[in-house]
This record gives structure tokens, C-alpha cells and sequence, in this order.
């Protein structure tokens, strides 16, 4: 089974929460989050739920869920589950919130969103160097010439939407 890393706009486009995602977008996020929550992909989060913790920050469980809170409340269900998840071991410097030893030091990505950094240092940490799934935050777009050369896959969902 493949794992991905999801990014945390995926599941806010699902839910309708993103007014630049196209129709098709949505539609696209809510099949790749259907893959997850039927079993076809695992996903990978941190060991210290930091990516759960940005989920909860920007989605419900509780509540008149959409479709993207809906995918927060499996998260928050089998996140524990090895067969559904992937726990993975980030090092933070210096206690920091934004910095990981994991994070690769290529002088490109000084300017890399901090608060999205953990996604980027999952995927390194993770034996497999799962893809990450993202949608339309124009800012990861602007890396996509880097995300090769560090070895991370970088999936955009919404290609039309993000360019």
C-alpha cells in the first residue's frame, strides 16, 4: 500500500472551505481523501500528532462536519493504528515548532513556509519518502523545481488551480 502525506489545504478544499479551488479541485481532494479513508492509501503523520494538532487548528470534528472535518475525525480515530498510519519520528531543534533536523538544508527552501516545514521533514524521515498530496497553496508551487532534487514527490491535486 502506498502512503502519502496530506497537506492541510486537501482537506479544506474537500470540505468547500477554499474559494480559488475550481469544482473539479474539490472533486479531485475528496477522491484522494477517499482513497485514504477506504483503505487504498496509508497516510504518514508525525509521532507528535504536530500535523493532527494544524488540522484541528483548521477543522471540525465536532458538530455539521464537511467532508474535510469528516477525514479529521478518521485522523483523529487512526492516527494510533499502524495498519491505517505511519507514525514518524521528527527531530526539532532547539524545541522549535518550525525547525527539524530531518529538514534538508538546501539553501532553496530558506524561504519555505516554517509552518509547513513538517510535512517537507515527514517526508524525509519517512524510509518510503511518501508523497505528499497538495492542492492549491500557490507558495508549495513555487518550490516544485526544488522538491526533485531533495527527493520529496510533491502531488498537485489542482494543478490549474495553484499555476
Amino acid at each position: 500500500m502506498n502512503t502519502v502525506i496530506v497537506d492541510t489545504n486537501v482537506p479544506l478544499v474537500a470540505g468547500g472551505r477554499s474559494e480559488q479551488a475550481s469544482e473539479d479541485c474539490v472533486i479531485n481532494c475528496i477522491l484522494q481523501i477517499q482513497k485514504i479513508v477506504g483503505g487504498e492509501l496509508k497516510l504518514a503523520l508525525d509521532d507528535k500528532r504536530r500535523i493532527i494538532d494544524e488540522y484541528r487548528s483548521k477543522l471540525n470534528a465536532d458538530g455539521q462536519p464537511t467532508f474535510g472535518d469528516a477525514f479529521l475525525l478518521w485522523v483523529e480515530t487512526n492516527w494510533a493504528n499502524p495498519d491505517r498510519c505511519d507514525l514518524v519520528q521528527i527531530t526539532p531543534v532547539n524545541d522549535s515548532a518550525s525547525e527539524f533536523q530531518e529538514f534538508p538544508s538546501d539553501p532553496a527552501l530558506n524561504d519555505f513556509d516554517p509552518d509547513d516545514r513538517k510535512f517537507i521533514t515527514v517526508a524525509c524521515a519517512h524510509p518510503e519518502r511518501p508523497t505528499i498530496l497538495q492542492a492549491v497553496d500557490r507558495r508549495w508551487w513555487h518550490f516544485r523545481d526544488v522538491f526533485p532534487r531533495i527527493r520529496v514527490t510533491v502531488l498537485f491535486i489542482c494543478e490549474n488551480d495553484v499555476q
